[in-house]
């Protein structure tokens, strides 16, 4: 889990909590504020893990803003905590690989106007990235598994995504 920050075309500066899956790079959870408290972090953290469904283990930095009660929630979820060596972001590379992939691929080429905004942007490119992006460590698949499509399904058609960003390639009967 971690967070990363966005300008907007206001000169406001909007937070982005990302929460990771590293087995399948899947988007477990991910929330916009501009005001990061560790309440509101907390409560994202609970949203991130409804019903018992908490993972073993969970990544993070040190910064600030989870606060010290952030270790009694996560205990009380059953999640072990491992920490990063502090100005050690080599040491959670999937999400700050993630967290560049957002930017090279999706914010650089985007304006974003306010948080509603941003949050629509980023559901879009999430569903991109689950559902159509491919990851080379994943034997160029996506996090959702796709089926090989063969010739005998159609032609192929360009689907735009992430608007019109990105395209997702597929066979379509005429």
């Amino acid at each position: 889990m971690d967070f990363f920050t966005v300008p907007t075309a206001t000169f406001r500066v909007l937070f982005v909590l990302v929460v990771l899956s590293h087995a399948r790079r899947r988007i477990v959870h991910f929330a916009v504020t501009e005001h990061p408290t560790q309440e509101w972090t907390l409560q994202q953290l609970r949203e991130a893990f409804p019903w018992n469904q908490s993972p073993q283990y969970l990544l993070r930095d040190r910064d600030a803003i989870y606060g010290e009660h952030l270790v009694a929630v996560i205990e009380g979820m059953g999640i072990e905590e491992v920490l990063t060596a502090p100005r050690s972001p080599w040491q959670n590379p999937y999400v700050e690989r993630l967290v560049g992939s957002i930017r090279r691929e999706c914010l650089d080429h985007i304006v974003v106007w306010n948080q509603r905004s941003l949050r629509r942007i980023l559901q879009s490119y999430f569903a991109y990235y689950e559902h159509s992006r491919t990851h080379l460590a994943l034997a160029k698949d996506s996090p959702e598994p796709r089926a090989v499509e063969t010739r005998e399904q159609g032609r192929i058609v360009s689907i735009p995504q992430v608007v019109g960003l990105h395209h997702r390639y597929r066979r379509q009967a005429a």
